[in-house]
């Protein structure tokens, strides 16, 4: 009887492991020494908490403040450079063929289980967003006050740039955070916790209507879920720094799988619950009404009337309803303008007015770089305007070219607004990377994300205007992006035998080495 139990354990560990896609063990523990590292190191250089319960009174209390920070800040970098290098170790992967969806899902799971109990990593968002939660339980409207008019605990961790601004976020969020304050009461690491883990409700979303919606743009899922899920910006960024984007990235695929399933009320309902979190959102809108029109019969104007009538008044119901129980009415939308208080050169139309601004002033001796900002962001403003209405007439045969237009449309709004910060970049390629992709792509995808993760120090401030770290980061970047496709790109290697297994990168699912590497570079698609 020895016998049977003695075979029947490889089973269940084959059947465990075939369950899981049998991730590639190297790389999940590699990744996983990343985001462990991330996670001793955030106590200290991440964005953390005025006052820290835990290590604040403790003989660790070091970690926070002086060499003890800074130290700290080199172990979440490590951990960061670690799980970049395992990610572009699955992109491999994937390129290969030897890593399938399921897989790529399983190791994102783990790597992401350090960040789910993190303080916020490269932002101190979270923070605002339970003040902004806490400011109607303390009576005071979060669209006409900031938390400064609250004070307390979650007052004190807000960054001092937006205690007094009030809340540029939809009915849908201030009613979330407020009831998760309404839940952990004045416990801020707990608040942050929570935040955390009712905003992945937007990840599991995703990851739900994936397959499908991928099928229907042309993609691959397990090259969909490496870059939107595995990636170090929604690992680290958006689950690490606690985003409410995150609910932003679920609520857009599923309108748009909902919308190319026939479901167009649906789709329409689902993405004005995404524009109650976050404006922005409300860019795929016009796109399911071109989907809606479609669908009908009749002159393309008729059709669009049609499609067009039911669905403002379904926009009407659900984000009016929404508006309606938070009973603070439409005043978030003056503050929609607080993120432009932010002047960074991420976003096309401010760096151009800064640009501008500084040609001139070779010449001139002062110069109003506001004006100079202000002006070009109009011209931005007016560009995006045009792209838009351009994207959107294009794709007036609806399908899933109004889809894809609309992932560009709020990427392009993601980088021509007045600001731009890394995660706003999320809006569309939530879509977009359910499309084809090719490995040079691909390897754009790597250089964008790295690049995205280094322009903000852990602690939430910027470092956009570091340059002598930007330069080794963007070096890096390029470095990591080579390395998608050249597993050895500096030749350190040179003793290793030809045709070794690690020298071997194959796209389109051919496994000849450099031959199939070259293939794709040269355009082939990874569809399948």
């Amino acid at each position: 009887m020895s016998a049977p139990r003695s075979g029947s354990r490889p089973s269940r560990r084959a059947g465990l492991a075939d369950r899981l896609g049998r991730p590639p063990r190297g790389i999940l523990l590699l990744g996983l020494a990343g985001t462990v590292l991330m996670f001793i190191g955030a106590p200290g250089g991440g964005g953390i908490p005025v006052r820290d319960p835990i290590l604040g009174n403790s003989a660790l209390s070091f970690w926070r403040y002086g060499h003890g920070q800074i130290l700290a800040s080199l172990v979440v970098y490590t951990g960061l450079a670690l799980m970049v290098w395992a990610w572009v170790r699955l992109g491999r992967e994937v390129l290969a063929r030897r890593a399938g969806g399921r897989a790529v899902l399983t190791v994102s799971g783990i790597w992401a289980l350090p960040m789910l109990i993190t303080p916020p990593l490269f932002t101190r968002d979270p923070y605002s967003y339970l003040a902004q939660g806490a400011l109607p339980l303390a009576g005071f409207d979060p669209y006409l006050f900031g938390p400064d008019a609250m004070g307390g605990i979650f007052t004190d961790n807000v960054h001092f740039f937006w205690q007094d601004t009030p809340a540029p976020y939809g009915p849908l969020f201030i009613l979330l955070a407020q009831g998760i304050v309404l839940l952990v009461g004045q416990n801020v690491l707990v608040g942050v916790i929570a935040m955390r883990l009712a905003l992945l409700t937007g990840v599991a979303l995703l990851i739900a209507v994936l397959p499908a919606l991928t099928r229907r743009l042309g993609g691959r899922p397990a090259v969909a879920l490496w870059i939107a899920v595995a990636n170090p910006v929604m690992i680290v960024h958006m689950v690490g720094g606690v985003h409410n984007d995150l609910l932003v990235v679920g609520l857009i695929p599923l309108a748009a799988l909902l919308a190319l399933q026939d479901r167009p009320g649906w789709a329409v309902a689902v993405g004005s619950l995404a524009m109650a979190v976050k404006a922005s959102a409300g860019l795929i809108l016009p796109f399911l009404v071109l989907i809606w029109a479609a669908r009908l019969t009749g002159g393309f104007f008729s059709r669009l009337v049609r499609a067009g009538v039911p669905s403002v008044a379904m926009f009407l119901v659900v984000f009016g309803g929404c508006t309606w129980v938070s009973g603070f009415g439409l005043g978030w939308l003056p503050a929609l303008s607080a993120p432009s208080m932010i002047v960074n050169w991420l976003s096309w139309s401010t760096g151009a007015g800064q640009a501008a601004a500084g040609l001139v002033g070779i010449v001139v001796d002062e110069v109003n770089e506001q004006a100079f900002v202000d002006t070009f962001r109009a011209i931005g403003g007016g560009v995006l305007a045009v792209l838009i209405a351009a994207l959107w007439w294009k794709a007036r045969e609806g399908g899933t070219v109004a889809i894809r237009n609309a992932a560009i449309a709020m990427a392009l709004a993601a980088v021509l607004a007045p600001t731009t910060l890394p995660w706003y970049l999320s809006w569309g390629f939530c879509l977009l990377a359910m499309t084809a992709w090719s490995a040079r792509g691909m390897q754009w995808v790597v250089f964008g994300s790295v690049w995205l993760m280094i322009v903000y120090f852990p602690n939430g401030e910027t470092a956009l205007y570091v340059w002598p770290f930007l330069l080794l980061c963007a070096v890096a970047g390029v470095l990591a992006a080579v390395s998608l496709l050249r597993p050895d790109p500096l030749g350190l290697r040179r003793g290793r035998p030809p045709g070794a297994p690690d020298d071997r990168v194959a796209g389109s699912g051919d496994r000849s080495g450099v031959r199939g590497t070259t293939a794709v570079i040269d355009g082939v698609r990874d569809r399948g």
